[in-house]
């Protein structure tokens, strides 16, 4: 408790901001969930014949996976917090166009005969008797799309928008359960203050007084309004980065030299998600660079066999794959070679006489692998294991982040991981030999738009110092420094440009 509430005095200035930026994601959302699904609720009960179809309809939005909901929208707008609202909007309407349409259609129909035979309009029936005694069930629905959307909002954070799930993925990426609640408990009290303001509003208003819902729609709109008053520069250029800290480390080192040597301003999008996150940004243009690697590009992007394993060889067919097929310029990759590997804790390995990837064989079905995801599904990851050296794991998918606690529990025996990772440092893990060379050689490079390079031809050069540069041994000390000794990837990034002379 004591090392968490340093962690909350030590970083509140970034939990303030992360928390003001899940409050407008919220509201936003809400209001216009608002605006949509009630004016269409009460249509819906004059027009009931096509009331059941509109309304699965928003049920089989509620049905898709709120992170795929999130992935739908980066090619269709990009990343940021449009794509983000858009999502939550949609995701939320169900609760409320439901109670809206049920609160309306079980007024008691003596009520609205007395009021058609007092001559009531259908307007003044609905401000005076329908709305009224529906409001109710209305507001339940609200408070239940407002808690659906805070919750959701969280994951907002893998597509640039912000908010406290920054907080919560970067607890993920370093294994840090106190960073994790550093975003988590805010989310779950903001739910709650949410729903007890909606609860009071809902019993102000018991007695016909418009009153406070008028005030909580003004509080709402000024609080939306508020960053349109002070409206940031654009950027001249938008620098994306995947999860974790290496991406965010070589970014930064990419942002000051670029504003180092140029009048160009640059904005960091960090932790965008895995790699088909990032690369349809940049394929969008919500992102102008990112830090991709060579292996990559050949593997998934480009599908094709690697002709070589000389690393100036794949960077060589990368580049040409990429610019020919994409219209992306690769542009000189520094030296560290970030390949997949898998890892063992050393006395495992030791106890098990398993130093190869081959020697895995012989405990065939035994043994239980956490790997990510992407490297489950990947031709040089799990797949290509599997068709290559004949091994069969229990193989568990997990965020990265997660993989070290499961190992040094024992829940895992082995895992997937890079070679610069800061496991390696922290932990006493071993790395298995790939003896059939299945792993191509990774070596990052910065990933750049042709039409961005050729408005901005300044940047080759600048970013091209940077090639060569960077051991593995050297990339895995600056990841520990960020993700063990929580320093700023900023200020590390900083340290090593300066002490390389690329900096004054």
């Amino acid at each position: 408790m004591q090392s968490f509430l340093q962690l909350v005095q030590d970083r509140q200035d970034l939990l303030w901001a992360a928390t003001w930026e899940h409050l407008q994601l919220s509201i936003i959302s809400l209001l216009l969930s608002v605006l949509i699904a009630l004016p269409l609720g009460i249509y819906l009960t004059r027009k009931t014949r096509v009331a059941e179809p509109i309304i699965g309809v928003s049920a089989v939005l509620q049905t898709i996976p709120s992170l795929a909901l999130l992935g739908f929208m980066i090619p269709l707008l990009g990343i940021g917090t449009t794509p983000a609202i858009v999502a939550l909007t949609a995701y939320a309407l169900l609760p409320i166009l439901r109670n809206t349409y049920t609160g309306i259609r079980e007024i008691d129909p003596s009520l609205i005969e007395a009021a058609d035979g007092m001559g009531m309009s259908p307007v003044k029936r609905l401000r005076t008797i329908e709305l009224p005694l529906a409001m109710p069930v209305i507001m339940a629905g609200i408070r239940t799309s407002m808690v659906l959307i805070v919750g959701t909002a969280t994951l907002a954070a893998l597509i640039g928008a912000g908010g406290l799930g920054d907080l919560i993925m970067l607890g993920i990426s370093r294994s840090n359960n106190e960073y994790i609640l550093l975003g988590a408990i805010p989310a779950a009290l903001l739910a709650l203050f949410f729903d007890a303001i909606l609860r009071f509003t809902e019993r102000r208003s018991g007695g016909g007084s418009n009153k406070p819902i008028l005030i909580v729609i003004l509080a709402a709109v000024l609080i939306v309004a508020a960053p349109l008053l002070v409206r940031p520069q654009q950027a001249d250029i938008t620098i994306g980065g995947k999860l974790g800290s290496e991406p965010e480390i070589i970014i930064n080192m990419y942002k000051l030299l670029i504003e180092e040597e140029t009048d160009l301003t640059v904005d960091l999008e960090a932790d965008l998600g895995q790699t088909d996150f990032v690369f349809n940004a940049i394929q969008q243009g919500s992102v102008d660079i990112y830090l991709e690697f060579t292996g990559t590009a050949l593997m998934t992007f480009l599908d094709e066999e690697i002709e070589s394993t000389e690393e100036e060889d794949v960077y060589e067919q990368a580049r040409a794959g990429m610019e020919d097929e994409y219209g992306l310029i690769f542009l000189r990759p520094m030296a560290y070679n970030n390949t997949y590997a898998l890892g063992m804790l050393t006395e495992t390995a030791e106890e098990l006489g398993v130093e190869t990837i081959s020697d895995l064989t012989a405990y065939n079905n035994e043994l239980t692998a956490g790997f990510t995801h992407e490297f489950s599904n990947r031709e040089d990851g799990y797949v290509g294991i599997q068709e290559l050296y004949g091994v069969e794991l229990d193989v568990v998918t997990m965020e990265a982040g997660l993989r070290p606690q499961a190992l040094q529990s024992g829940e895992i025996d082995l895992m997937d991981a890079y070679v610069t990772d800061w496991y390696f440092e922290e932990y006493d893990m071993t790395v298995l030999e790939d003896d059939e060379g299945l792993f191509p050689p990774y070596q990052g490079a910065p990933l750049v738009r042709g039409d961005v390079l050729e408005q901005h031809p300044e940047i080759e050069p600048i970013l091209n110092q940077l090639e060569g540069l960077i051991t593995d041994e050297e990339m895995q000390e600056m990841n520990h420094r960020v993700e063990v000794g929580d320093e700023n990837a900023s200020d590390v990034a900083r340290e090593f440009l300066e002490g390389e002379g690329l900096l004054n």
